[in-house]
Formats: C-alpha cells, structure tokens, sequence
C-alpha cells in the first residue's frame, strides 16, 4: 500500500514540474515578446520620420535570402540574427539612373507591380508604403484563399480536366 501511495505522489510530482516548467516558458515568452514590441515600435516610428516619396520603375521582385539580394554591406550588418536566414521580400527598381536592390514591406510586396513605374514612400532602402502607379490606379490587396478552398479549387479542376475526357470517348 505505501509503495503505490508514493507512485501516486511522485506522478504528481511530475505533473506538477512539468507545468511549472510550462508555466516559466510562456512567461519567457510574454516576456521576450513585450521587448520585441517594443522594438518593433521603435523602428516603425524611425521610419515614419524618415519616409520621403520618390518614383521608381519596378524591375523585378523576388524573396530572396539577405545574402543572395545584392542589399549593401551596412544594410546586411544591421539585420538582427533571426533575419539573416529568413527570405526577405526585395524588389529591384530604377530610381533615376541607378539601379537598387531594396527591401519591402510584405503588404506592399504583394502588390506592387512589375515593369511599372510607381510613386512609393522610401524610407532609406526600405519601401515602406505604395502611393500610386503610373497608368492606373493602386491594385488592391489580393484576399487569401484558405487550405480548403485550394483543395476544393484543385479537386474542381481536375474533375473539369476528365469531364470533356469522358465525353470524347462516347
């Protein structure tokens, strides 16, 4: 009887460090995320100050690794660890005569367009908003299609794909 008591007691025990252990990571992580908000804060109103429009004509836009992007050395040094390995949204344009690699906004990657010229808010090498685009006006932020959604859109174009199949051998 006093043996299984104290294998009741000590798989307790272990509950019991194991949510505590638990309990110190989210609090880490609350924590750690606060100091990255912050930070966050910081450099989004460094920006602001510092944003001037100018126009560009887009050329090409990739993610590309920092290394791989052509950005200059002292861009590359002041990236923070975590970035150094992530894929970057860069978009090469013609400001004037010189040709740039600049990095982008995710928003505004995803809706910039190629082979144009448009007028964006540049703060240093970053392209921190779209203003507008020559010939037209700013393309709107495309929605996102779900993981179902895509299943059922390719499940629907294969049936399609078999439809006229089936009908050409009756």
């Amino acid at each position: 009887m006093p043996a299984t008591l104290l294998l009741a007691i000590s798989s307790w025990g272990i509950v019991g460090i194991i949510f505590g252990v638990a309990a110190l990571i989210l609090a880490g992580l609350y924590f750690f995320g606060k100091k990255m908000q912050k930070k966050q804060n910081e450099a989004q109103e460094q920006i602001e100050a510092s944003k001037q429009v100018a126009s560009i004509l887009v050329i090409d836009k990739k993610k590309l690794k920092p290394k791989e992007s052509g950005l200059p050395e002292a861009a590359l040094g002041q990236l923070p660890w975590y970035a150094k390995n992530q894929k970057l949204p860069i978009v090469k344009a013609k400001i004037g005569p010189q040709i740039m690699s600049l990095m982008c906004d995710a928003d505004v990657f995803e809706i910039i367009p190629v082979k144009k010229e448009c007028k964006v808010a540049l703060s240093g090498i970053y392209i921190a908003e779209l203003k507008s685009v020559r010939g037209g006006k700013v393309p709107e932020k495309p929605a996102k299609v779900g993981v179902l959604k895509r299943i059922g859109n390719s499940i629907n174009a294969k049936l399609k794909k078999e439809e006229p199949a089936k009908g050409k051998k009756k």
